[in-house]
């Protein structure tokens, strides 16, 4: 018959729950089963952090709750995470797939021609309006240096 761990932490450290408790130490966070050390990461490897601490909750070691309360993380972070490891396992964590952007709308003649209608000093709605381009797509351009800023329009009635 399997007997059961007294739950004896040694002294400093943050309970997660009756079994498991985390220690940080010269820049090590360590994490423990009763009194022993089952895992151990950098203070700043949080790749380490979302991957074991999701492993405990995949394998039933703690529940998603205890680990929002013990480390201040918000509950859908974690959830997040738990995701990652159940479709890709560890190697989730640690692999660097690099991020694809969609498909730039304003290439070629389209970004020539919006800066055109911007220098003639139509608005951005009136613009997108006329490529068939969503203003937030010429914004973004606008902020990224790709396109310049539009012109404020005088308004003919208001005086000087």
């Amino acid at each position: 018959m399997p007997q059961r761990q007294l739950p004896i932490f040694p002294a400093g450290v943050t309970e997660i729950n009756n079994s498991i408790a985390v220690q940080k130490e010269a820049g090590q966070v360590v994490y423990i089963h009763g009194h022993l050390p089952v895992f151990h990461h950098d203070e700043d490897d949080v790749g380490s952090f979302r991957m074991f601490t999701s492993q405990m909750i995949v394998n039933g070691t703690v529940k998603p709750k205890e680990i929002v309360k013990a480390f201040g993380v918000p509950s859908i972070t974690v959830k997040r995470y738990v995701k990652v490891f159940r479709e890709h396992g560890a190697k989730g964590f640690y692999e660097n797939k690099p991020r694809r952007s969609s498909a730039s709308v304003l290439k070629g003649e389209v970004l020539e021609r919006a800066r055109t209608l911007l220098k003639e000093g139509q608005s951005v709605p009136e613009v997108a309006g006329e490529l068939k381009v969503l203003a937030n797509t010429l914004h973004k351009a606008i902020r990224a240096g790709r396109l310049p800023a539009p012109q404020k329009k005088q308004n003919p009635t208001a005086r000087v």
